[in-house]
């Protein structure tokens, strides 16, 4: 995986194997942040990294200039390898080692960009309670966004504020407002 832009440009970062994840692709996280570009000020926003993996997407956005990142994992090792970096690359990302639903269903801070790039094997029921508590939790700041990461084949228009979603490859990303 590779930093798009910002400070670390063109950084390449190797993740162990050993972590269950499915890194974001370089293309589709270069689309998404040109759009991000547009809509926000990055190095001004509070952002919400939900099942953050390798912090790739954390990882841009700290390049970017961004200190206000909260990245939320379950797994141990995929904790391990974004303090590892953050420390490295003297980024300020704030971890928290947490099962997402129910970090969601106890939290009550206030973000601007919420991203989530959960399994591509959750069924419907799962994507549509990440929605579901970040709306009853009142999570997104007024012109906030929900952004999730999904397959293609996996249509998440019929869920509650969603606007538009955007294919990249092989991966969709659907956009939810307040």
């Amino acid at each position: 995986m590779r930093i798009i832009s910002g400070k670390y440009k063109s950084r390449r970062l190797t993740a162990p194997k050993n972590l269950p994840v499915r890194p974001t692709t370089d293309m589709a996280k270069e689309s998404l942040f040109n759009i991000l570009n547009n809509w926000y000020h990055l190095q001004e926003i509070v952002v919400l990294d939900l099942f953050s993996g390798t912090g790739n997407i954390s990882f841009e956005f700290s390049s970017r200039g961004n200190q206000n990142i909260t990245a939320v994992d379950q797994h141990s090792g995929c904790i391990h390898y974004i303090n590892k970096i953050n420390k490295e690359l003297e980024f300020d990302i704030n971890t928290i080692k947490a099962d997402v639903f129910s970090f969601l269903e106890k939290h009550n801070g206030k973000y601007d960009v919420i991203f989530a790039d959960p399994p591509y094997d959750f069924n419907e029921e799962q994507f549509s309670k990440i929605t579901e508590l970040v709306w009853k939790n009142n999570l997104l700041e007024e012109q906030g966004t929900l952004i999730i990461e999904h397959a293609q084949q996996t249509d998440l228009s019929h869920l509650p504020n969603f606007t538009q979603a955007k294919r990249y490859g092989g991966c969709m990303f659907s956009f939810f407002e307040r």
